[in-house]
């Protein structure tokens, strides 16, 4: 396994928890690419088809979190540039969908984000993340949450 840092395994982590939607310890290997589509991580179909081949003996379709991380941190750098760039991405891509400056966007918004970053992703999908970030239920993501949201 690849050796990555705290922080990208607490992303990792949340990740896998949310693509186990029935809590059984297992994500299906079938949403591999759409993890890493959301993660916006540069790979190849060839490449992840490969490397699931080479985890999931049993082909089952599943894997566990160990699994899972084994796979992912492939694609994961730990780069400092990498993450301050990616800041201020993120802060620019949330300045736009913020239209009226409130410091907010809607979770209505969030959901076409998501969707116009991973267009496989279901309404049910949709909605279990936007519950997850938005845990008051105010209908809003302010930055903080964005960045929590798209980092870990």
């Amino acid at each position: 396994m690849e050796t990555i840092s705290a922080a990208k395994l607490e992303v990792l982590k949340r990740t896998f928890n949310m693509f186990d939607e029935d809590k059984s310890g297992f994500v299906p290997t079938d949403k591999i690419v759409t993890i890493l589509n959301t993660l916006d991580v540069r790979f190849t179909h060839e490449d992840v088809t490969k490397r699931i081949k080479g985890i999931d003996e049993a082909k089952d379709g599943k894997l566990n979190f160990d699994n899972f991380v084994n796979i992912l941190s492939c694609y994961m750098v730990d780069d400092e540039e990498d993450d301050e760039a990616m800041y201020e991405e993120l802060k620019e891509a949330f300045r736009l969908y913020d239209r009226e400056g409130n410091g907010y966007i809607t979770t209505s918004t969030l959901k076409e984000i998501l969707k116009e970053l991973d267009n496989k992703l279901t309404d049910e999908d949709l909605d279990g993340i936007v519950e997850e970030i938005d845990e008051d239920g105010s209908g809003t993501v302010d930055f903080d949450e964005f960045m929590e949201m798209m980092t870990g």
